[in-house]
């Protein structure tokens, strides 16, 4: 467990200036709408970081490993839709950046919480993901496929996250969970301090 702490940390750290190398992708359409999530470590992590939380929550209700990630697509995709229509929100970024780091807090603390409070929580926090992906669709993109190359990525970093929550649980009991949180958190300040 220590190694693989240690492995994720050198991961965060030798990654922290990938923060906003999102726009500019040409290949259009859902390649794009996929690689956006995965192409900046605020997205990465806060994905994954939904995942680890569901796996938690999970442990008391075996419908956050669903409910607590179909919050945050549903929402995302909204937010999406408002980016589309021209609608903005005001200091999309520092949302993402606040997500990521509570998130990090939040898995530190692992809280037990009912189901629906980390569904809200991560809406809230899929408003901002979802708007920027829908800010930095590129014009010649078409907007369906994008979403779901989004929405596909943003699964897939949920199932991830929740496959990690879940071992680390396993191999560490709720220290796993914290240590997990631990990582999330550093790679927030890393992003915060790169910003």
């Amino acid at each position: 467990m220590t190694r693989l702490i240690f492995l994720a940390a050198a991961l965060l750290a030798a990654t922290a200036g990938a923060v906003q190398a999102h726009a500019g992708h040409e290949l259009g359409g859902a390649v794009v709408g996929f690689l956006h999530p995965v192409g900046g470590l605020d997205h990465l992590l806060a994905m994954v970081g939904v995942g680890i939380w569901a796996a938690h929550v999970a442990t008391r209700d075996r419908r956050a490993v669903w409910l607590v990630p179909a919050a945050f697509v549903a929402v995302m995709v909204l937010g999406g839709a408002l980016a589309v229509a021209g609608l903005r929100l005001p200091m999309v970024e520092a949302g993402i950046l606040g997500s990521v780091l509570l998130l990090g807090v939040i898995l530190l603390a692992a809280p037990t919480l009912p189901v629906w409070a980390p569904m809200i929580a991560v809406g809230l926090f899929a408003l901002f993901h979802g708007h920027a992906h829908g800010t930095e669709m590129p014009a010649a993109a078409a907007p369906l496929a994008y979403a779901a190359g989004f929405v596909l990525a943003t699964a897939a970093l949920h199932s991830l996250g929740i496959g990690i929550g879940i071992a680390a649980r396993r191999l560490g009991g709720l220290a796993g969970t914290r240590a997990l949180g631990g990582l999330v958190t550093l790679g927030g300040v890393a992003l915060l301090a790169a910003g």
